[in-house]
């Protein structure tokens, strides 16, 4: 893998640049497909990049359904032909009594890290507002199985589903045209979701905002193409595509916004 790539990408994105380049050299050297676990949609960004300096490799993303956030890739020479069961994704639906109790996504995601697996093994948790399903790995599924009888104080049983009754997402992602004077995270937070810069800036500075799934606290951190910065009570903003410069210097981008 050419060093030079690196130059392109965050000095914390290098050690995922080297990990993808492992597997890279390891579909070419054996001639076989190499299954990642799950990424977030800035690290599938990164992986596409890599593998299409390659003129006899290509990947394929899956994570259970369409628009899914975190994704399975599969590297691959020219001979072979994914199939969805290669992704080797299971899906879940957590029975709970629905009458009596209320799930989150947080409780959700800590008790299955809780249990000792990697936050890498675990996809998108999904809800219609009532029922909850979670992705992972085919690795852990039995193990998830055997462990998991409890959300908090709230008894569950965990039942493999198949991904024909997957659940639709109760909230979309929505693209807006926006003008921004920079990429700042407080910026970017401020934007999309139409609140003050220096709300956006406390949001940050006390840990409410994840980037691409880790706390960050940086206000003035440069956010890139296919972040996700995620904020504590107001939703989800995906930076898609930026569209260049206008006249008076300021930045056009399309921005992909899920509220909460």
């Amino acid at each position: 893998m050419d060093k030079n790539i690196e130059q392109h990408f965050r000095k914390e994105e290098v050690p995922f640049i080297d990990s993808c380049a492992d597997l890279i050299d390891e579909s070419i050297n054996q001639y076989r497909p190499i299954l990642t676990k799950f990424l977030n949609p800035r690290q599938v960004y990164i992986l596409t990049t890599l593998v299409n300096r390659q003129s006899d490799l290509s990947v394929a993303f899956f994570g259970g359904y369409p628009n899914s956030e975190m994704k399975r890739g599969l590297i691959y020479p020219e001979y072979f032909e994914p199939s969805e069961d290669d992704y080797q994704v299971k899906l879940f639906e957590i029975r709970y009594p629905v009458k009596f109790s209320k799930l989150r996504h947080s409780k959700i995601l800590g008790t299955l890290l809780g249990s000792g697996v990697e936050r890498s093994t675990i996809g998108d948790i999904l809800t219609d507002g009532t029922r909850w399903q979670f992705l992972c790995t085919r690795e852990i599924a039995d193990f998830l199985k055997m462990q998991i009888s409890s959300i908090g104080k709230i008894k569950v049983s965990l039942i493999e589903t198949e991904f024909s009754d997957v659940i639709t997402p109760e909230n979309e992602w929505r693209d807006e045209s926006t003008t921004l004077s920079s990429f700042r995270m407080d910026n970017l937070i401020s934007e999309g979701f139409n609140i003050s810069r220096n709300d956006a800036k406390e949001l940050v500075s006390h840990q409410k905002v994840h980037l691409n799934w880790a706390v960050n606290s940086r206000p003035d951190y440069e956010i890139t193409t296919h972040d996700v910065v995620s904020v504590r009570r107001f939703g989800r903003i995906r930076l898609k595509r930026q569209e260049g410069q206008t006249k008076k210097g300021k930045y056009r981008a399309i921005i992909s916004v899920l509220k909460k």
